[in-house]
């Protein structure tokens, strides 16, 4: 059994497959990064918003109070539209969309560039090759 998950663990998929998620892992935290830290402050400061992640509607609040976050807010028992949170979830999903697509693009035309080069032509078979010899043998006069 252990020589069995061994072969399957090896196998060349399994490891593209490890490897495509661990890179995934790191794209995902880069991404993160970039709405977080560099495009939501600039959307914010253009549409003057301090944060995104702190736009929220109170749909039931029991204790009638005041919240300075979403965190706040739902730690204090109240129901909360998190609007904000949504909308980061979007910008950040678009991101990655665009940069997956720009790669997978980049890939093709990879291939398209691999595909149209011409391939030298097949050696001919010992065959043909001899098939060619009587040929010409038998062209003599």
């Amino acid at each position: 059994m252990l020589k069995e998950f061994k072969e399957f663990a090896i196998k060349g998929n399994m490891m593209d497959m490890a490897i495509g998620i661990i890179i995934g892992a790191a794209f995902g935290t880069v991404v993160n990064s970039l709405v977080s830290d560099v495009l939501m402050p600039l959307i914010s400061g253009v549409i003057g918003t301090p944060d995104f992640s702190n736009l929220y509607v109170v749909l039931r609040n029991p204790s009638a109070a005041a919240y300075a976050s979403v965190k706040a807010a739902r730690d204090g028992g109240a129901v909360v539209l998190a609007i904000g949170l949504f909308i980061n979830a979007i910008i950040s999903f678009l991101i990655v969309s665009a940069a997956l697509f720009f790669v997978v693009k980049m890939l093709n035309r990879l291939r398209r560039q691999e595909e149209a080069a011409p391939a030298a032509p097949p050696a001919p078979t010992a065959e043909v090759r001899l098939l060619g010899e009587i040929r010409d043998l038998l062209k003599r006069p």
